[in-house]
């Protein structure tokens, strides 16, 4: 058995006996002494598990309860710590210590990784030699955020609170499609991480109905004392996360169809643009996409994104809404005309100058005609 398995056998052991001598644990887990030695000082120094040695029984227990005195199976369960649940290996140990910094890759100002911290110190505790490594190998994983919309802590570590807690909160909102700030009474349901950036989904108890706040337009935040009112997963999916992107609830679905050219195709046939997508190749290396959306906006952009790679097919409204920005986006580049030239000046007419008349001879006279 490895030593995880060990450590849960030494634990049952020690519970249900309450003293077990040495030769008891070794042929229990058919290990040498210094396999043995090593395991229970690993529990002592680093899980601090209270295993101590008693001379009289010649055998290992785990610590009394102070005034208890030595007790059979199961003594010291009141006093002593109980070992964690969970037992760990070295790699999954690099895995959650990795995983920590994926997270504080999220967590701008740290609110979460500092609730985290005592965790992180007790896991880098458990490699004990290695945690030097674990340091090592934290630096070696970085999150890039692209376009980040920095939420003010003070906002996330209160709505998340409210969440837990379920809590209405009031709101100080700013909306930047209007450029207007409004109040608003929510009922915090789940907080979304998105593109880099984070959401709040609630109840709006104005406006009675799903809404999804971006959490760095929040100017003021309250918590109210009212229990907040419960929507069912379920629910906060079907209306907010059917169409496509961060705004993709809320109106009736249409199905866009998306062809792209055979080199883009490399890279798009192994995104996922939607979790209900749908999609083929075609016999010519082309790949083609059929996502649903509610509004257009953002799916608008991520196909401008791929400039003439793709084409949206069928889709008349979309098909003009991106021809439009693809037409002004030219315009935008064009060389400013240049100016029309300047109609040429007319040359002033020479004086007149005198000139002789010629004199014409008067014209002769015809000759009569003799009968």
């Amino acid at each position: 058995m490895d030593r995880t398995e060990r450590f849960y056998r030494i634990e049952l052991l020690l519970r249900n006996r309450g003293c077990v001598s040495f030769d008891a644990l070794r042929d229990e887990l058919e290990v040498s002494p210094a396999t043995l030695k090593r395991d229970l000082q690993y529990l002592r120094d680093r899980m601090d598990a209270p295993i101590v040695y008693d001379r009289e029984t010649n055998g290992y227990r785990f610590a009394a309860a102070a005034g208890t005195g030595r007790g059979g199976p199961g003594a010291g369960t009141a006093a002593r710590r109980e070992l964690p649940g969970l037992w760990f290996s070295e790699q999954e140990v690099h895995a959650l210590l990795t995983m920590h910094q994926l997270l504080a890759g999220l967590d701008d100002d740290g609110v979460l990784a500092r609730h985290l911290a005592p965790m992180v110190d007790k896991l880098q505790g458990m490699l004990g030699a290695d945690a030097a490594e674990a340091r090592e190998a934290m630096r070696r994983v970085k999150v890039i955020g692209t376009a980040r919309r920095r939420a003010p802590s003070r906002h996330f570590e209160l709505l998340g609170s409210a969440l837990m807690q379920r809590r209405r909160v009031w709101l100080r909102y700013y909306k930047r499609s209007d450029r207007r700030e409004s109040e608003r009474e929510v009922s915090p349901q789940r907080l979304v991480h998105y593109r880099s950036t984070w959401y709040l989904d609630a109840w709006c108890h104005a406006s009675e109905g799903l809404r999804r706040f971006a959490l760095d337009a929040v100017r003021e935040a309250r918590a109210l004392p009212a229990r907040a009112r419960h929507v069912a997963v379920k629910d906060l999916e079907a209306a907010l996360d059917a169409g496509y992107g961060i705004y993709g609830g809320g109106a009736r679905l249409r199905w866009a169809v998306l062809r792209f050219e055979a080199d883009a195709a490399q890279w798009v046939s192994q995104e996922e643009w939607h979790p209900q997508q749908q999609s083929r190749w075609l016999d010519d290396g082309r790949y083609e996409l059929r996502v649903p959306y509610g509004e257009a906006t953002e799916l608008a952009m991520d196909v401008l994104r791929h400039g003439d790679s793709v084409q949206v097919l069928g889709d008349r409204p979309l098909q003009r809404l991106i021809a439009e920005r693809l037409h002004r986006a030219a315009a935008a580049y064009e060389p400013p005309a240049a100016p029309a030239a300047a109609a040429p000046t007319p040359t002033p007419a020479a004086p007149a100058t005198a000139t002789a008349t010629p004199i014409l001879a008067p014209a002769a006279r015809p000759r009569a005609r003799v009968r």
